[in-house]
C-alpha cells in the first residue's frame, strides 16, 4: 500500500538575464524564484495495482516518485509505502522497492552488466540461491543471456533499459518505480518491456508506479491513471472514464478513389492526404452506421475504419482542459 498524505515540496532557484555583466552582479546579489513542484498532493495505491502518472514536462511527476524512493524530503505532509517512510527509513526502505529512472543509468558504465549485478546482490545481501533463480528467470524473460558479459557502453539503448529493469528486480522489490522506462526504445523494445511489466506484476504482484509520456505504455499497462498538472492532482480514473469524460467523438479512417469527399454536419477533417482521409466524428449529431453510408454514396469508398480517440488526443484534450 502506497499512502501520499498531503504533501508538498518547492525549490528555490537562482534567476539572472543573460549577459557577462548580469553574471557578474549575480555574485553580488541574486533573485530567486520559488516553484511550486507539489502542492498537497494525496493520492493511494493498492498492493499489486499498476498505476499511469501522467502530465507534462515540470507537472511534478519526477518529484512525485523522487519522494516516494526517499531521494527526496518533501516540505510538509507525508508518505508511507508498505509501513515505511522513505526518507526516514532509507536503509530499510530501498530493500523494498526497485527503481528505473529513464534518463539515470545504475549499472556501472565500464564493467560487464554481471558485475553491475553482482554488485548490487552484495548491496541487497541477496542470498545465493535468490539471486541466481532470479537471474536466470529474468535473462530468460528479457533475453539478457547475451549481454551480461558486454560492458554498459557497448549496449544499445533498448538493450541496456531491458538490464536496468533487471537490475531493479534482483532483490524481489515489492514496487517498483519506472520513470519513463521506454523513452528512446524501438518498438520492439517497448513491446517486450511492457510485456514483461505486466508478466511480473501478475506473477509477483508487484505494485507499479510507471511515468510515461508515451501513451501507448498508459493503454498498454494500466487501468488506472492519475493525472497530475501544476503540481497538483487534476483526474484520478481509469482510461475508459477518461475517454467518456473528454470525448464521445469517433475517429473515422477512409480510403477512396477519386476527388476527397465532402464532410457533412457532425464531422471535422482532422487530416487528409492523397486518397487517404481522417475524419472526427460526433455520434450525438450523426451515427457512425449513416456516416459510413454518406461516404459511400458520395464517393469512391475503397476502404474505412472506425476508432474511438486515441489515448494521446485523449490527454492532449485534458490538457487543454486544465490549462496545463
Amino acid at each position: 500500500m502506497i499512502e501520499f498524505q498531503n504533501i508538498t515540496k518547492t525549490y528555490r532557484v537562482a534567476k539572472r538575464k543573460a549577459g557577462f555583466g548580469n553574471a557578474v552582479k549575480a555574485l553580488f546579489s541574486r533573485e530567486y524564484e520559488t516553484i511550486h513542484a507539489l502542492s498537497n498532493v494525496s493520492f493511494q495505491v493498492a498492493d499489486g495495482e499498476i498505476v499511469g502518472y501522467i502530465g507534462p514536462n515540470g507537472a511534478g511527476k519526477s518529484t512525485t516518485v523522487k519522494i516516494m524512493c526517499g531521494i527526496l524530503t518533501p516540505d510538509s505532509g507525508n508518505c508511507i509505502v508498505n509501513g515505511r517512510n522513505p526518507w526516514k527509513e532509507r536503509i530499510a526502505y530501498v530493500r523494498e522497492i526497485g527503481v528505473v529512472f529513464g534518463q539515470r543509468s545504475q549499472l556501472w558504465w565500464d564493467v560487464p552488466i554481471i558485475d553491475s549485478f553482482e554488485l548490487f546482490r552484495d548491496m541487497y545481501r541477496i542470498e545465493s540461491k535468490v539471486y541466481n533463480e532470479n537471474l536466470e528467470e529474468l535473462s530468460t524473460l528479457l533475453d539478457l543471456r547475451e549481454l551480461l558479459k558486454t560492458p554498459a557502453r557497448n549496449l544499445s539503448l533498448g538493450q541496456r533499459m531491458r538490464c536496468e529493469i533487471a537490475a531493479s528486480l534482483l532483490h524481489n522489490p515489492k514496487v517498483l518505480f519506472l520513470d519513463e522506462p521506454t523513452i528512446g526504445l524501438d518498438a520492439i523494445s517497448k513491446i517486450a518491456v511492457r510485456k514483461f511489466v505486466k508478466k511480473i506484476n501478475k506473477e509477483r504482484g508487484t505494485t507499479v508506479i510507471i511515468t510515461t509520456h508515451d501513451m501507448q505504455d498508459i493503454e498498454a499497462l494500466t487501468e488506472r491513471v492519475l493525472l497530475i498538472g501544476h503540481g497538483k492532482i487534476l483526474l484520478d480514473g481509469n482510461i475508459d472514464e477518461l475517454k467518456r469524460r473528454t470525448s464521445t467523438e469517433k475517429k473515422i479512417d477512409i480510403k477512396y478513389d477519386g476527388k476527397p469527399p465532402a464532410i457533412c454536419n457532425g464531422m471535422k477533417c482532422r487530416k487528409i492526404k492523397q486518397n487517404q482521409m481522417s475524419i472526427f466524428l460526433d455520434p450525438h449529431i450523426l451515427s457512425v452506421p449513416d456516416a459510413i453510408a454518406f461516404f459511400a454514396a458520395h464517393t469512391g469508398l475503397t476502404d474505412i475504419s472506425v476508432s474511438d480517440i486515441s489515448t494521446e488526443e485523449m490527454v492532449a484534450t485534458l490538457y487543454k482542459e486544465y490549462d496545463i
